[in-house]
């Protein structure tokens, strides 16, 4: 049985470039400490878009350029490099199906003791992942670090734990 860490969208554009708050930069270090001291596998999410975002959806509704493939503001976090190697998970939304189905596959093949998620955004990304994960491995304990998270607000990452609370996750 393993015990997985994943680390959302801890990238350049949400912690210091074009969607960066000073709530993701207080969250740094916590992040950095559950990776450097976590017993168990660790993946990272990255927020991955095309040139052509702002004429997506997604790019319709929030019309800020960010996470755009092979740039600055795409990679990781420099604090985080250490951590990453081929673990990563490129996803085009906020929830990754990817993700899920690499989680569900180790899962049926070795056990999962516990899943971890950390990082950006608590009411967008992190929210997202939690609910996939839950929905198709309701067995699985999925809890969501609340002081290694923020959100586009305080107030959001708040509500965004308090829905995660209601689903069945744990929120510590």
């Amino acid at each position: 049985m393993k015990d997985l860490l994943i680390i959302v969208d801890m990238q350049n554009d949400f912690v210091s470039g074009s969607l960066g708050t000073e709530e993701a930069k207080k969250i740094v270090s916590n992040v950095v400490d559950l990776a450097k001291n976590f017993d168990g596998d660790i993946y990272f999410t990255r927020d991955t878009h095309e040139e052509d975002y702002l004429e997506t959806q997604e790019g319709k509704n929030l019309p800020v350029k960010h996470c755009i493939k092979s740039t600055e503001g795409w990679q990781i976090i420099d604090e985080l490099k250490g951590f990453v190697k081929d673990n990563v998970i490129d996803k085009v939304t906020f929830g990754s199906k990817e993700l899920v189905e690499k989680l569900e596959k180790i899962n049926q093949n070795e056990g999962i003791k516990s899943v971890t998620l950390v990082g950006l955004c608590t009411d967008i990304c992190v929210i997202s992942n939690a609910l996939m994960l839950k929905g198709f491995m309701p067995e699985v304990p999925i809890k969501v670090i609340a002081d290694a998270c923020a959100g586009v607000t305080p107030e959001s990452h708040e509500r965004a734990l308090e829905s995660m609370k209601t689903c069945q996750v744990s929120v510590e």
